[in-house]
């Protein structure tokens, strides 16, 4: 990562942030709904008792011969409505508002015509109060009016807030606490495998230990390790690519190297065209050579990704008997085909199955005698010659890399690495490779029959 790049947040402070975020949002809205609710009712309450002291004033209140009086005075008032924690008012009006006692200028709005009290909100002498105007009118109308400031209010909803509130503060401390030790907990197997991961050799691709304490992690590591063991794969294969060409191109080369400069060193053209010509013969040897390890390679990589298509085996088979009918005939062999004709659609891929009939054909151009014929017969090839043959027990022999069978060796000509080609793309295509005699008299026949499931349809 560049010096100038933004560090990205951990895992473990966004899993917090995501948890504790919404949760918080939801415990203060909670809360904001506990304290609403409270407050309303303990409005309810206040209201209640203010009611209560409108009725304890109007019960000292009765009608005489001259109207209206009360039986109180104005300070024994005061004194049954004193409270310690507010300033209370009171007035109490005739119908037409002349005031019979208390404050004069204690103005509420009235209730509205046949409703029993109302309560307000007002402004007076600098306070804010909480009002309840109280209509009698029986026997003689009378209205009472009993105001009060609101600090108890106020200071019982503060209160009510604040002990709501803090716990709630404390016990998301707390919770985000044990969050992140959880959280970090379960990650510490993830930074593990980061740690071993940064320690480790580039040339290392054995399999990373993984803790199986989730499942994610364990699906992570099991899909790392399965990425790991492609790659030693294909390091192995490549490693094995490049000491085959080394080894096997040395020879070769050096025989090319040699006849070029016993050439230079001859003054005599009849010479130099023989050498030329052995040049030519070597380097067709090398060429083929190259031509069976890239085989090997393309082998070892399609073992992860090999592309089926529908395919005609018997055209196939065709173009195989056309590539090779001309060095058939340079040889004098008799190279032909049997069943070619009959259509046989298979899922394969072109390139292996080309590989299988090539390889086929060159070994029984080298070793196979003076006729060849390449059978179709249903899902099944065969490469059929009237050579030697090879004994049963040395055909498991021949099938591994570099292994030569009398012939090859006697006339020194390949690398042991046809049939091997030819086993491997028979395993990669499910088909079965089959060594049988051609014939009672002698010679071989070389077959590879494809699964039925691998047979396509036509249309």
């Amino acid at each position: 990562m560049s010096s100038g790049a933004a560090a990205a947040p951990s895992l473990t402070a966004r899993v917090l942030r995501r948890v504790l975020l919404p949760l918080g949002l939801t415990w203060l809205l909670g809360t904001a709904v506990a304290v609403v609710v409270a407050s309303y009712f303990t409005e309810q309450a206040f209201d209640r008792a203010m009611i209560d002291d409108a009725h304890t004033v109007s019960a000292n209140v009765r009608a005489s011969e001259r109207g209206v009086e009360i039986l109180l005075s104005p300070r024994e008032i005061e004194a049954l409505l004193y409270d310690p924690a507010e300033t209370v008012f009171f007035a109490v009006r005739r119908p037409d508002g002349s005031l019979l006692a208390g404050d004069p200028g204690l103005e509420v709005p009235m209730p509205e015509e046949g409703a029993h009290h109302r309560f307000s909100r007002i402004e007076h002498q600098g306070h804010t109060l909480r009002a309840v105007a109280l209509n009698q009118g029986t026997p003689l109308a009378y209205r009472v009016v009993v105001a009060q400031t609101t600090r108890a209010r106020v200071l019982l909803v503060e209160q009510l807030l604040a002990y709501s509130l803090a716990p709630q503060l404390v016990l998301l401390a707390l919770l985000a606490a044990w969050l992140w030790r959880g959280i970090r907990r379960e990650l510490h197997p993830l930074g593990e495998l980061r740690r071993t991961l940064e320690t480790r050799d580039a040339q290392d691709l054995a399999a990373v230990p993984v803790a199986r304490s989730s499942r994610e992690l364990e699906q992570l590591g099991d899909t790392l390790n399965a990425l790991l063991q492609r790659l030693a794969q294909s390091a192995a294969a490549q490693r094995e690519f490049a000491g085959n060409v080394a080894h096997e191109l040395r020879t070769p080369l050096a025989g090319i190297r040699a006849l070029a400069d016993y050439g230079l060193s001859q003054q005599d053209p009849a010479v130099w065209r023989e050498q030329l010509q052995q040049i030519a013969m070597s380097q067709a040897r090398a060429s083929r050579l190259v031509d069976q390890l890239l085989g090997l390679a393309l082998a070892d990589e399609a073992r992860t990704r090999l592309q089926r298509e529908s395919l005609r085996l018997d055209q196939l088979a065709q173009q195989a008997v056309l590539r090779h009918l001309a060095r058939a005939d340079r040889q004098g062999v008799d190279l032909g085909g049997s069943g070619l004709e009959d259509e046989a659609l298979v899922q394969g891929n072109a390139a292996l199955i080309e590989g299988i009939l090539d390889n086929l054909i060159d070994n029984a151009l080298r070793y196979g005698g003076r006729t060849i014929t390449v059978e179709l017969a249903g899902l099944t090839l065969s490469v059929v010659d009237d050579g030697p043959g090879i004994a049963p027990d040395a055909q498991p022999g021949l099938l591994q890399r570099w292994a030569q069978g009398p012939a090859g060796q006697k006339l020194g000509q390949g690398a042991g690495l046809g049939l091997a080609i030819v086993a491997r793309y028979a395993t990669l295509l499910g088909a079965e490779l089959r060594f049988a005699p051609a014939s009672a008299a002698g010679g071989l026949r070389v077959s590879v029959t494809f699964a039925p499931d691998a047979q396509a349809s036509a249309g």
